[in-house]
């Protein structure tokens, strides 16, 4: 049960890293060149959460899947 709640929540860090990601892509019709927009990006703590929250749901796909075969 642990591990669906840690998908869950790495599924709502994902999407909530995701979308900043997307929103910050306004900045390049501004005249932001792309490896400007990605030295915005890296320095956003809001935008790691896309990361962390795959992570979370790779876990936790992976103990499910080995709970499941037992």
């Amino acid at each position: 049960m642990i591990y669906v709640l840690l998908f869950l929540l790495g599924f709502g860090f994902a999407i909530s890293g995701g979308m900043s990601i997307i929103l910050y892509l306004n900045f390049i019709p501004a005249g932001l060149t792309f490896f400007g927009y990605i030295s915005i990006i890296q320095t956003k703590m809001e935008c790691y959460l896309f990361i962390v929250g795959l992570i979370m749901m790779g876990i936790a796909l992976n103990k499910l899947t080995v709970m499941s075969v037992k």
